[in-house]
């Protein structure tokens, strides 16, 4: 299959395009999921197609196709994109400069010890089925849900620069959801499982360590006070810290956005953005994390991308395109959803990275605030630069000690106001089992965000 990708994309001649390439894409990919013991969703999906570009000019242009991947069907898409390249660059007024791009050749495989295609589909709804059980601990856990998944995704890449990369991304994931009511009162908790690993990952969860302990929060969150409300001093774990980072920088470090002139972000580079503690990272090549891959949907290799470094803002998330645009190097964060959606610069694995404060010296230091955890979703304004982020749960903490626990809420703020009043910094990272990020109308990719715990002013609301 490479080979004929290949030979395809060496008969185009040299002064018709740019630069252009050719993915293929296979991808395979099993869902559970169990409610109150019931089988809601069984589903094994298969698809596979290919993508060619073209770049004339400024100008892309695009075919895919799900057909077999022939030389004919190989040669006919790049041909519809050349074609659509050109008309689109008779509009065009100026040129990018591709000649950078250095060719790699490489095939990788992703280190299984156990590939889950090899997995039985009944050990893997039993595995389900005893993690919805183990959430029913007692009375008061009204709904049990549980998900199981697994995917596994190969590439295959040829460009016109001379790289030709195969390699394949296995992914695992695992999450309950328990419901408990009490009178009027009615609150969920959830845990998740998940990164980039075979089916090991899953034999490594014990429904009682995971299922029972989320209901334990469940019911504990029953009793759960109101949060408190205004600016106050707000210490987050690492699921929210990581959310902010997501939220905060991430999407308006998105470089496709900054040349568009549409990030608060732009022209930012050497400025003072917040406190020396902050350091925010994107960083596509940890191993195990969900949102890690070799390379990115136009081959260049992921890469550890340091965004913020002592309070600077450093730089941008890189595609082929905005690399140009801004005459720096690619970063890898050219993404796409599958071969049928088009490559945006999105993040990887986002995080705040760690500092030199032991997480229980942060709260032992902290006379009056609010402990939160447990991210739930987050919103942000590029253009503006504001972030609202919303957790599950917060305990107050009073006199450098951890006091009541309070119910969801929600942390907002303008991002470079937020930054500037970081004054503590944990010295662990950890970082999230699942996440999905969406840019456009659909376009979701697997990423993580994680961290360490930090402390900083915001405002709170909830109830």
């Amino acid at each position: 299959m490479l080979d004929i990708m290949a030979r395809v994309v060496e008969d185009v001649p040299a002064k018709a395009v740019t630069f252009a390439d050719i993915r293929q894409e296979s991808h395979a990919s099993t869902q559970i999921i169990v409610s109150n013991g019931d089988i809601q969703r069984f589903s094994r999906a298969t698809k596979s197609g290919a993508v060619a570009r073209a770049l004339v000019g400024e100008c892309w242009g695009m075919s895919s196709s799900s057909e077999p991947l022939t030389f004919e069907t190989c040669r006919n898409l790049l041909k519809e994109a050349i074609t659509s390249a050109k008309a689109n660059a008779r509009f065009s007024r100026k040129s990018l400069d591709f000649s950078g791009v250095k060719p790699i050749e490489q095939k990788l495989s992703q280190k299984c010890k156990i590939d889950p295609a090899n997995v039985s589909t009944e050990d893997k709804l039993n595995l389900v089925m005893a993690l919805d059980k183990a959430q029913k601990i007692e009375d008061r856990i009204v709904n049990t849900n549980s998900v199981y998944s697994d995917s596994k995704t190969g590439f295959r890449l040829v460009n016109t620069a001379g790289s030709r990369l195969e390699w394949d991304e296995v992914r695992i994931l695992a999450v309950v959801q328990p419901v408990a009511r009490e009178g009027t009162r009615m609150h969920f908790n959830y845990e998740v499982k998940g990164g980039t690993a075979g089916y090991e990952l899953a034999e490594s969860i014990s429904p009682e360590e995971l299922a029972a302990e989320c209901a334990k929060g469940a019911i504990e969150l029953l009793s759960a006070a109101k949060p408190p409300s205004g600016s106050m001093t707000v210490i987050v774990d690492s699921d929210v810290s990581g959310l902010i980072a997501h939220e905060v920088c991430g999407h308006a470090s998105e470089a496709d956005e900054v040349v568009k002139k549409r990030s608060f972000l732009t022209d930012m580079v050497g400025v003072k953005v917040g406190t020396d503690l902050v350091t925010l990272i994107d960083d596509g090549t940890l191993e195990g994390i969900r949102g890690s891959f070799p390379f990115d949907s136009e081959g260049t290799r992921s890469s550890r991308t340091v965004i913020i470094e002592e309070g600077i803002f450093k730089g941008y998330l890189h595609t082929l395109e905005t690399a140009s645009l801004m005459g720096v190097a690619p970063t890898g964060n050219g993404r796409a959803q599958d071969y049928n959606r088009r490559i945006f610069a999105r993040m990887t694995n986002t995080f705040f990275d760690s500092g030199d404060w032991k997480n229980d010296e942060i709260i032992s230091e902290t006379k009056e605030g609010l402990y939160v955890e447990k991210s739930l979703s987050g919103m942000e304004d590029v253009v503006g630069g504001g972030v609202q982020c919303s957790a599950l749960r917060g305990y107050i903490v009073k006199n450098g000690e951890i006091a009541q626990l309070v119910r969801s809420m929600t942390l907002a703020g303008k991002v470079l106001d937020i930054l500037k009043t970081v004054d503590a910094v944990g010295n662990e990272l950890t970082f999230s089992g699942g996440g999905t990020c969406g840019k456009g109308e659909e376009d979701f990719i697997p990423v993580s965000t994680g961290g360490p715990i930090m402390r900083a002013q915001m405002m709170v609301g909830g109830g």
